[in-house]
């Protein structure tokens, strides 16, 4: 934001920018020159020479960062002090929803940002967990990316972000749940609208000739501009390649990019940059801007410029042991449950079998987006393994390897030879009371 800044400072406004994304460059003779707005302090761990020891940190733990400075600066308080572990618990909630790295620092943060928000004094962090069914000792790394996360960005991206900053700093717990319940809501609708064009988005490229791009520009001129970048991240997670959704917004087109972890968005987005307007970003996400002419010119420079072989777009899976499932214990789960927090950089660890027998499956959720499985593993003992998505895609693909009938016979609680290498995490489920250990496939084959 160059030229507000300017104006900001000729109007005698002391500026200070802080932000965590990539620093915009100009390359000449092979050397690149970073573009600094003319702002009084510019406060991003990314910059050159910047001697910051974690450059991993999102944008609001810079924020954070530097009211911890001021703090300091102006010696605390005890009333600061409290205020801090306060804001040390929307740091960690951004680290997560952000997807940053859960290492070094972040890791820290997170561990300690949940530990303490399980007990937080913020009304509207307790509401949104409240109307969200989340018991308040069970609180992960999870519930903030997955549940909690989405329903506060939900309002920044169909109405507007006032309705987020304004649960935050309710203090009254009757409006804190209101607030909540109707952030929850225009989630589910938010939902609604992203399921109706993520089939849109893999309609267009499987119709349109796209899929021998490496480089998937998928053009959605009528969708909301603010879901550009969740579709984009479904839409990579089915092909397995860097993808940028775009939508018509009021000032031209707009999009949002997911990248692939062999592909380095914003470098080569840097590549192609005469034909925006404005964008940014980093090596996993990015955002756009461009003239409406220009869409098929940046779908073909895109992939122009791309270097991406065969062998970068297979997607690999990582398997930290392959262990039968009737290794899995009670205590077993216990003891990773002190690996956590999990997420981006510090993943479940992933176990693997071999040739497990499925003996019965049945379709779960209201939307039936969850199959429940009886397995029986290498001792004889049945298992409940548990896998989350669409069926559809697997059901094809057991039809494809055992026949109709055999999936028929599956879902009819009667299976007898349809058997599939798995990777799998192992975790607890109580529910009514009731706790006992369940499987959660990852992949299979």
């Amino acid at each position: 934001a160059a030229p507000q800044i300017e104006m900001a400072k000729e109007k005698g406004m002391t500026v200070i920018v802080t932000d965590h994304h990539e620093v915009p460059y100009e390359e000449a003779e092979g050397e690149r020159r970073y573009i600094l707005p003319p702002a009084d302090a510019v406060i991003d761990p990314r910059q050159d020479g910047d001697a910051y020891p974690y450059k991993g940190i999102c944008g609001a733990v810079v924020a954070y960062k530097v009211i911890e400075a001021l703090y300091r600066k102006l010696e605390l308080t005890q009333k600061e002090k409290s205020l801090l572990e306060e804001l040390l618990e929307l740091a960690a909630f951004a680290t997560v929803c952000d997807v940053m790295e859960l290492l070094d620092e972040n890791r820290v943060i997170v561990k300690f940002g949940l530990s303490h928000m399980k007990n937080t004094a913020n009304q509207g962090l307790r509401a949104l967990m409240e109307v969200n069914g989340i018991e308040k000792g069970k609180l992960s790394a999870y519930h903030l990316g997955f549940v909690m996360g989405p329903c506060l960005n939900a309002t920044g991206r169909l109405d507007t972000a006032v309705r987020a900053l304004q649960l935050l700093e309710a203090e009254d717990r009757g409006e804190a749940v209101r607030i909540a319940s109707d952030l929850k809501q225009l989630n589910d609708s938010r939902k609604e609208m992203t399921d109706i064009y993520v089939k849109k988005a893999i309609r267009t490229v499987e119709e349109s000739g796209l899929m021998q791009d490496r480089v998937l520009v998928v053009y959605l001129p009528d969708c909301h501009e603010s879901l550009a970048g969740i579709i984009a991240g479904r839409v990579r997670e089915k092909y397995y390649k860097p993808v940028f959704v775009l939508t018509r917004g009021e000032e031209g087109v707009k999009g949002s990019g997911r990248s692939i972890e062999t592909y380095h968005m914003y470098e080569e987005m840097t590549r192609v940059k005469h034909l925006f307007t404005k964008y940014g970003g980093h090596k996993m996400a990015a955002g756009l801007s461009l003239e409406e002419k220009d869409v098929e010119n940046f779908r073909r420079e895109i992939n122009a410029v791309c270097t991406l072989t065969e062998s970068d777009m297979e997607e690999r899976v990582h398997i930290d042991v392959p262990m039968p499932v009737s290794h899995v214990s009670m205590e077993f789960v216990q003891e990773l449950e002190l690996l956590e927090p999990f997420g981006n950089g510090n993943p479940k660890p992933v176990f693997a079998q071999k040739d497990l027998s499925f003996l019965s499956a049945r379709i779960l959720g209201k939307n039936g987006n969850a199959v429940r499985f009886t397995v029986l593993d290498d001792c004889q003992t049945k298992w409940e393994m548990m896998a989350f998505g669409d069926p559809e895609p697997m059901n094809a693909y057991l039809e494809k390897k055992f026949g109709r009938e055999a999936v028929e016979r599956l879902y009819l609680g009667k299976s007898q030879d349809i058997r599939l290498s798995v990777t799998y995490y192992p975790s607890i489920n109580t529910y009514q009371g009731n706790t006992k250990l369940q499987l959660v496939m990852q992949q299979y084959q």
